[in-house]
């Protein structure tokens, strides 16, 4: 095919191709911009050559570079930071310093466990950060960028101001600058206007970063690179790694507020009460009392969140699965409905043409070479006319006079030709119910090839000029092409593992709806046989999400509509996941709870997306929803164990100060407590298998336990603590009363352990008969008797507290199940 034919001087038709601008030639700055485009600088000459070396070389010298480092994860420092300096820490950091004047190493033990938690805090989510780092250079945009007359893949970060940088379906605007070449070129801005509509760009026209193309394809200079461009600093902002802004966390910060302000009080109250009220040894004193407040703190739980979720990333990342946002692990364990794109999702990319019906006694070689021409009047084809292109290579040779690309929401592209026998015809190629008439003979033929889940395009002769706005009025159809998708040998059983999790699956697709259907069918999809044309879908909210809740199988779905789908399904309270790989999912993608993209799909997909799939296989959903189920489902048990520990903490110093007694524990005591019944189990509990949906309400359903079980052991300490306080006498009665309250508190909260550890494993029941066999072993062997001062007097007052905590226990069981009726959440 000969070069396509320049541009007159005058400038473009509206909707017609625009080649490229001679060299030299200066592009106008004068048109006025739009309020989003900030004052136009003198507009550089386009080059089509692109720089030299030796100009990137000079621009690279003096700072020109586009330099914004775009983090995939936290820093080290801040990681550091993160894990360390933080508010319980800071308490318990004190505390222990006190303790090291005034008592023996045995009750400093609580400030290393605590040094040890924050270092596997730092070290797991370092892991992560490595993790993120490596997968981010994998699904990292490489712009295609002219230098010395040639195009080359190059990293963001390497850009340089004054590069032309080349344009296609899909790609992301990464740098401010001015448009040289359009062919077609059309811009999203709706990130950054929030203007959903596409904007034909001309040369001269501004590009802002964090744009993307929907159509044609084009060249642009790049005029402002760094931190000088529009959407670096959000750019730099949407991709770093955060752990913030999820209701898991949120809700653990909202109980560490309330442990506050309640530690506070309580604190002083202990304070005075051990000081002034009993005449104790000071050093004593001190040490009983910072032995109450310590185990107020559940200074783990926050530890273990970020633990399990760096975990997360780790196990996700193993599997090529690039979570952008952290959040996003925990957004889809409470997905209900997912809503699938077919073309790349149940689909593989690719497509085969398998055959080529002409109509109306057109002339089948006559039709190949439309066919092959259209294939070469567009430089980046889509998945169906790449198809074309391997069946039907280019034999003609025949001048484009004009061009129309693909748009999702036209559903055709199209080309005028000179034939060379001065013959000039316009052919449009596109989904056949839009180019022809409701009705038409051929569509009955089309809808027979569509049931049986083939993909059909209609190339027809249009009777008007290309840039007529109603080109595809009166088409005249000349043949079908026939092309058979690939359906991903996954797809079957990820439908059915969303089915058997309760996860209602939606399959939303451009595509004719029969042909979406069949596809559906195919791979198992239930109610893929009732499926709808959305372009009869009500446009009223309610009624839409009423119909999306009937139905499972949508075609014909404009870009517009997705996003409307979306909006509709969260109305009715449903948590949305959105799968696309086209710029035709960016605004349902970044509309949806969570939005996944493949790998492999456009550069504007990947960067609204909150996970990536990188190696592009839709089997990899589950594991993401599986990981999220597990880190949500998991820290709602093990944060049952930390409050709980809190709240008989908190009581038992109020008991403590009201009654005016010394305070039975010293921090050695409920270090041992505290490791054996929540430490170590809260730490294998955190990272075990869990396929429960996640629920809302985290802190409700958190604390709706955590009271009753604190309460329950606090009072039944304090009774054994009373008692053993009458039955003990002589000098060594305090440590005797303590070993008494400590046997009750610990079996006691083994019993809250059991409880939360259910159902019973065989790796459950090893983890709490451990636990039991190591406090048993504390109890027997002298010289852990002395380090702990812990030894049992007697037998009486030892079977009384095994006896109290025997009935707290049965409380606590009939409690907890009578909360989970009353209060279910």
């Amino acid at each position: 095919m000969t070069e396509r034919a320049q541009i007159e001087s005058e400038g473009p038709e509206p909707g017609a191709s625009v080649g490229p601008a001679p060299a030299g030639t200066a592009i106008d700055a004068g048109a006025e911009l739009d309020p989003v485009h900030p004052v136009r600088p003198p507009a550089p000459r386009f080059k089509p050559a692109g720089l030299t070396t030796a100009e990137v070389a000079e621009r690279v010298a003096r700072g020109a570079v586009n330099d914004v480092p775009v983090r995939s994860s936290r820093s080290t420092a801040d990681i550091v930071r993160a894990n360390v300096f933080t508010r319980f820490n800071a308490i318990i950091g004190v505390l222990w310093v006190v303790m090291f004047f005034v008592a023996p190493i045995q009750d400093s033990l609580f400030g290393f466990v605590i040094i040890a938690n924050t270092g596997i805090g730092i070290i797991q989510e370092m892991r992560a950060k490595k993790t993120l780092d490596s997968l981010a250079v994998i699904g990292e945009a490489k712009p295609s960028v002219r230098r010395d007359g040639r195009t080359a893949e190059i990293s963001t970060s390497e850009i340089v101001l004054d590069d032309v940088i080349e344009l296609g379906p899909g790609d992301k605007v990464v740098v401010d600058g001015l448009v040289g070449e359009a062919d077609g070129l059309e811009i999203d801005e709706s990130l950054l206007t929030g203007e959903a509509d596409p904007v034909l760009k001309k040369p001269g026209d501004p590009v802002m970063s964090g744009s993307f193309v929907v159509a044609g394809g084009g060249a642009f200079t790049a005029t402002k690179v760094g931190r000088e461009a529009y959407a670096a600093q959000l750019a730099e902002e949407a991709s770093r790694f955060t752990l913030v802004h999820s209701e898991l966390r949120s809700g653990i910060s909202t109980i560490l507020k309330y442990v506050t302000w309640m530690m506070i009080p309580t604190s002083i109250g202990l304070i005075i009460s051990q000081l002034i009220v009993k005449d104790n040894n000071l050093k004593d004193a001190i040490a009983r009392t910072v032995g109450g407040i310590v185990p107020m703190i559940p200074e783990g739980l926050v530890l273990l969140t970020s633990v399990a979720f760096a975990i997360g990333v780790i196990r996700l990342g193993r599997k090529q699965c690039l979570v952008q946002e952290l959040p996003a692990i925990e957004g889809l364990a409470r997905v209900d409905v997912v809503c699938l794109d077919k073309t790349g999702t149940l689909t593989e990319g690719g497509m085969d043409v398998t055959e080529c019906r002409p109509l109306g006694g057109a002339d089948a070689a006559y039709v190949k070479k439309v066919l092959g021409a259209l294939g070469e009047s567009d430089p980046r084809p889509n998945a169906s006319l790449q198809a074309i292109i391997d069946a039907y290579p280019d034999s003609a040779e025949w001048r484009c006079t004009e061009s129309l690309p693909f748009s999702s929401a036209r559903k055709y592209s199209g080309a005028s030709f000179s034939e060379g026998d001065g013959e000039n015809n316009t052919w449009l190629l596109g989904a056949p119910d839009v180019l022809l008439p409701a009705g038409d003979p051929a569509l009955e033929e089309i809808n027979e090839l569509n049931e049986q889940g083939l993909r059909v395009l209609l190339l027809g002769r249009a009777a008007r000029e290309l840039d007529d706005p109603a080109v595809a009025t009166g088409v005249k159809p000349t043949a079908l092409i026939v092309l058979e998708q690939r359906l991903r040998p996954d797809a079957a059983d990820t439908l059915r593992y969303f089915e058997d999790q309760d996860v209602k699956a939606k399959v939303i697709s451009g595509d004719n709806a029969v042909s979406v259907g069949a596809v559906a069918g195919k791979l198992g999809l239930p109610g893929a046989e009732n499926t709808v044309d959305a372009r009869k879908l009500p446009t009223d909210q309610g009624a839409m999400a009423e119909a999306l809740d009937r139905n499972a199988v949508f075609g014909r779905v404009t870009p517009q509509q997705k996003r409307d789908m979306v909006a509709a399904l969260q109305s009715r309270g449903h948590t949305v996941a959105m799968t696309g790989d086209g710029v035709n999912d960016v605004l349902a993608l970044k509309d949806a709870d969570i939005g996944v993209s493949m790998g492999s799909g456009s550069e504007a997909t990947r960067a609204v997306a909150q996970i990536v799939l990188l190696n592009n296989s839709f089997s990899t959903l589950p594991s993401v929803v599986a990981e999220g189920r597990r880190v949500i489902g998991n820290i709602t048990r093990v944060a049952t164990l930390f409050l709980t520990k809190t709240v008989y903490s908190v009581l038992l110093a109020v008991l403590v100060v009201c009654s005016q007694v010394e305070y039975p524990f010293l921090p050695r005591h409920l270090t041992l407590l505290s490791t054996l019944t929540i430490g170590i189990p809260a730490f294998f509990l955190a990272l075990a298998p869990n396929k429960e949906r996640a629920k809302p309400h985290f802190v409700k359903r958190v604390m709706r336990y955590a009271i009753p079980g604190g309460v329950i052991a606090a009072v039944a300490c304090f009774v054994t603590y009373v008692i053993a306080r009458h039955h003990y006498t002589g000098p060594d009665a305090l440590k005797a009363e303590t070993s008494a309250a400590t046997l009750a508190l610990f079996l006691t909260s083994m019993w809250v352990l059991a409880i939360i550890a259910r159902p019973y494993t065989w790796w459950r029941v090893g983890l709490v008969g451990a636990m039991g066999g190591a406090f048993l072993i504390v109890l027997v062997v002298p010289w852990l008797q002395d380090f702990f001062q812990l030894k049992l007097e007697g037998a009486a007052m030892p079977w009384t507290a095994v006896g109290i905590a025997a009935v707290a226990a049965v409380l606590i069981e009939f409690t907890f199940r009578w909360v989970n009726r009353k209060f279910p959440a």
